[in-house]
């Protein structure tokens, strides 16, 4: 009897292209320097090197580069950028802000685009996301159950996994995106085994998403786990929301992990005029500041970098200017409030309708034709069902999330990354055909054909 490889081994997984990608997820695991800014870190100029082994490999195999469509979608923000670019206040402001927007809206989701081979590539990324955020996950727990999280409310409980506090949201940012991709492979049509691990792995990621305290996260998490359970199918879904929902009340609840806090926590969402927190009417106080300045240059904005130096003059006294960051290891200091906390206020103030149309744009494009992916992955006898499903989780995770947080920290690569993983599904994937390819069977006096599923 003739021994066939493996389908992982006929594919050559093991060398696959997209392995560059995995290692900027790695590096989002390790532990960055208590003094550091919250700046970019090592993943960032790992994803250039990424970017640039994409553009060798494109020459060396002369492949063909991007869609005209994927083009068009992920160029769109390019007009935004250089327009504001312009109207910067100095040049070098307008160059570093240029490089960052494209770094993590054009060049890095391109160049994920195009290394992702089939879906094979796809979930071994997306296994490499759930992967960190258990990581993190696990030494968030750690820093809530031993007191050594960053300072919340005067304690050290909040659970911020390597990214420490300058980066408060960077923790809860990898759980989120991490549990969304379990959800995702959870509700699919992969293997027992696969679809076993991820729904294991879905509810073990609700304890450190609550502990790391942050508000915009779990809504965003909401609303993208009840979109993808929509997507999946009324029975699926059932059977898989009835199973996090038992083991989240057993993890938090049972447990009587942190109720107090959390409570608190959930009951001040609501608080915008009630005695709302410091943070609440900072984060209010700054949104109106970026609308004023969008008021008087709706077009293209302050410029690049620029809402900083606006700040001041169009906000109001009750700004406190500045959040105090303490606990694991890094000392007492106090960390300028440098934009708005909403990328969609972010890019308005300091790119006007121009650059809020264009960016939001090509958003808007993903999200349309991934959806339309799922239509066609739902039906009789289609593949890459898990695929969409994690795709559209991602995309809806990241624009709910939008309306709370923007880029910035050493986190904000992770952003890149799964755009990229958008981009694939919604622009290349979900019309791949499966993969046919001879399998021998019986004594070796004949074959026959086998699909194997990517």
């Amino acid at each position: 009897m003739s021994l066939a490889l493996t389908p992982l081994a006929r594919r050559g997984t093991l060398l696959t292209p997209v392995l560059p990608v995995v290692a900027v997820l790695a590096l989002l695991a390790l532990p960055l320097p208590t003094s550091g800014d919250g700046g970019p870190g090592p993943a960032d100029a790992v994803s250039g090197l990424v970017v640039l082994y994409c553009a060798i490999r494109l020459v060396r195999d002369r492949r063909r580069t991007l869609s005209r469509t994927a083009a068009v979608v992920l160029g769109l923000p390019v007009v935004g950028l250089a327009v504001a670019a312009t109207g910067a206040y100095s040049p070098g402001a307008g160059i570093a802000g240029m490089g960052r927007y494209l770094q993590i809206f054009v060049l890095v989701p391109a160049a994920v685009l195009l290394l992702i081979r089939d879906r094979g590539d796809f979930r071994l990324l997306t296994w490499s996301l759930v992967g960190l955020a258990l990581v993190q996950g696990a030494l968030g727990v750690h820093q809530y159950v031993s007191r050594t999280g960053a300072s919340y409310q005067g304690e050290p409980i909040r659970a911020v996994g390597t990214f420490g506090p300058q980066d408060v949201m960077g923790m809860a940012t990898v759980v989120s995106v991490g549990l969304v991709c379990a959800l995702g492979l959870a509700l699919g049509r992969t293997s027992v085994r696969q679809r076993g691990v991820a729904v294991l792995c879905a509810p073990a990621l609700l304890l450190p998403l609550a502990l790391s305290f942050s508000r915009g996260a779990w809504i965003a998490t909401a609303v993208t786990c009840a979109v993808q359970l929509v997507l999946a199918g009324l029975r699926r879904a059932l059977k898989v929301a009835a199973a996090v929902v038992a083991a989240g009340v057993v993890l938090v609840g049972g447990f009587g992990v942190g109720t107090a806090v959390l409570q608190e926590r959930i009951n001040s969402i609501g608080q915008v005029t009630d005695a709302p927190d410091q943070s609440v009417v900072d984060r209010y106080t700054m949104w109106a500041a970026a609308t004023d300045m969008w008021r008087e240059h709706p077009l293209t904005g302050v410029g690049l970098k620029g809402f900083p130096e606006y700040r001041d003059g169009y906000a109001s006294p009750a700004l406190s200017s500045s959040s105090d960051t303490e606990g694991a290891g890094s000392a007492y200091r106090r960390q300028p409030l440098l934009s708005p906390h909403s990328m969609y206020l972010l890019v308005l103030s300091e790119q006007g309708l121009i650059g809020l149309l264009a960016l939001a744009g090509g958003w808007l494009a993903l999200l349309v034709c991934g959806l339309r992916a799922v239509v066609r992955a739902r039906g009789p006898g289609a593949h890459g069902l898990d695929c969409a499903l994690v795709a559209c989780g991602v995309l809806v995770w990241q624009l709910t999330d939008f309306v709370y947080a923007d880029i910035g920290g050493p986190s904000t690569v992770l952003t890149a990354v799964c755009f990229g993983l958008v981009a694939w599904w919604a622009l290349a994937g979900s019309g791949e055909a499966e993969a046919v390819t001879p399998v021998p069977v019986g004594g070796g006096t004949g074959s026959t054909e086998k699909a194997v599923a990517r």
